[in-house]
């Protein structure tokens, strides 16, 4: 009989604990988890998203204990592969995904990617504080990036060469600066690649004769300066004004992407980050939130 009790205590035991488990991985976000792996959520991609998505994370999680919010960066590129791979629940990306990527998702998984615009983002040129240079107009920048302009006395400036810094061809930023501003022409063999937009601005703090580019968020310590759409065009800096309203010649949004819908704490997340609360910390750090319909 005692060993018959012992044996009733034991299995019992198990049903608490399995009961238990089964309370503490819903404790997160409760209901059809897909999309996330249990009570974590993992965002890869953009380097240019990497300062806003760490600050949302902090904040939900400060807010939502016992979940934890993974923010890693690599580039857009990294982050769409890793969402075709299923590397990742939420891929977060500064370019729109590509036709030929939704298919190699959808061959992969048998869903629909689902694309979230969840901020805004001037892409802003950036030179040091020294250069008298106030403003340029996106065929002047072209002409820089591309080799045709060389020296900065050609642009209003002081006499002396033209440092070019960019990024990588795996970044978001990279490919919307190619095909907006260089019109999917070729950049310049000189211009220096580097990893990331807090390296761009870094190189350009140093640098007197140096210009660069990248997400408005980085700006700190080197001038962004005024942009004009054509010659002869009004010139308008890549402030909120601009940006929300779409005046920024090189305006953006900036995108999550999931596999299918997003569901369970993914789905929770995205929906904070898309709330009143979330948005707000979008010009915390430097960008820009969503125009409120």
């Amino acid at each position: 009989m005692m060993a018959n009790a012992r044996s009733w205590r034991v299995v019992a035991l198990g049903f608490l604990l399995i009961a238990g488990s089964s309370l503490l991985l819903m404790s997160c976000g409760g209901g059809d988890r897909r999309g996330t792996r249990g009570r974590t959520i993992t965002i890869k991609g953009s380097d240019t998203m990497v300062i806003l998505g760490q600050r949302w994370a902090e904040n939900y999680m400060r807010e939502h204990p016992g979940c934890v919010v993974q923010v890693t960066g690599g580039g857009s590129g990294v982050g769409i592969a890793a969402l075709i791979n299923g590397g990742t629940d939420i891929c977060a990306s500064s370019r729109p995904i590509k036709d030929k990527e939704k298919e190699q998702v959808r061959a992969r998984h048998g869903r629909e990617v689902t694309e979230i615009p969840v901020a805004l983002d001037g892409i802003a040129i950036f030179l040091n504080e020294a250069n008298p240079v106030e403003e340029l107009d996106l065929e002047q920048i072209e002409a820089v990036y591309r080799g045709r302009i060389t020296d900065w006395k050609d642009l209003g400036g002081q006499p002396g060469k033209i440092i070019c810094y960019g990024r990588e061809n795996n970044s978001g930023t990279y490919m919307y600066f190619k095909e907006h501003v260089l019109k999917n022409q070729d950049f310049a063999a000189e211009v220096q690649t580097l990893p990331g937009t807090a390296a761009v601005i870094n190189a350009v703090l140093k640098d007197k004769m140096a210009i660069g580019y990248g997400g408005i968020g980085y700006s700190k310590g080197v001038k962004a300066i005024k942009v004009a759409a054509r010659k002869g065009d009004k010139s308008v800096a890549p402030d909120m004004e601009h940006v929300v309203a779409g005046t920024y010649p090189i305006s953006r949004k900036l995108f999550f992407y999931t596999i299918g819908e997003p569901a369970g704490e993914a789905k929770a997340f995205i929906e904070w980050v898309l709330s009143e609360e979330g948005q707000k910390i979008c010009q915390e750090v430097g960008y820009y939130p969503l125009r409120r319909k």
